[in-house]
């Protein structure tokens, strides 16, 4: 939902979704790949989730989990390692504070799907994806537009990284990275 962000997974060849668009996900789905589903889907979000179209600027929770499992195809997976906590006192509603979501389990579970949550299982991959980055397969600093800090500039960082700067900083206490 942050244009910056769109256009910056657009440089390095990522095909976009804008959710502040009144067309559904399914519609926008369907306008790239001709269908409207597809064989799995990830929820990086989690608990800090934000509706969708006239909702944008209002934040849902389970709106994620409940939008993957609409476009995911019968049968398909959907890993889960957005951030979900079992309290948030800042929570949308009494639910949402103590982590209960109001999730379409019945959809997920009508379509067969498969859900693997928690951390990112990066032990599974971490040497293939070592060895894509030492041979430039994967520029991921490049992707993710890393930009080195120093300390004192941390908390206009994080300020920026909360207003959904697309950037990934990375704090350099002791100036010792090239920028």
């Amino acid at each position: 939902m942050i244009p910056d962000r769109l256009k910056q997974a657009k440089k390095f060849g990522c095909e976009t979704i804008d959710l502040k668009k009144d067309a559904t996900l399914a519609q926008q789905i369907e306008q790239i790949l001709g269908v409207p589903e597809v064989d799995c889907a990830v929820d990086c979000v989690g608990f800090e989730a934000h509706g969708q179209g006239k909702d944008a600027n209002v934040e849902r929770p389970a709106t994620v989990l409940n939008s993957i499992m609409e476009v995911t195809r019968a049968g398909g997976a959907l890993g889960i390692p957005g951030l979900y906590v079992t309290g948030d006192p800042g929570g949308v509603d009494a639910n949402a504070k103590i982590g209960m979501l109001g999730i379409r389990i019945g959809l997920g579970w009508a379509k067969s799907h498969s859900f693997a949550t928690g951390q990112c299982p990066v032990m599974k991959y971490n040497r293939q994806l070592m060895e894509c980055i030492l041979h430039d397969k994967a520029p991921i600093a490049r992707n993710v537009n890393a930009t080195v800090i120093s300390l004192d500039d941390a908390p206009k960082g994080y300020k920026d990284f909360d207003k959904g700067a697309a950037k990934k900083f990375i704090i350099d206490p002791h100036g010792v990275i090239a920028a």
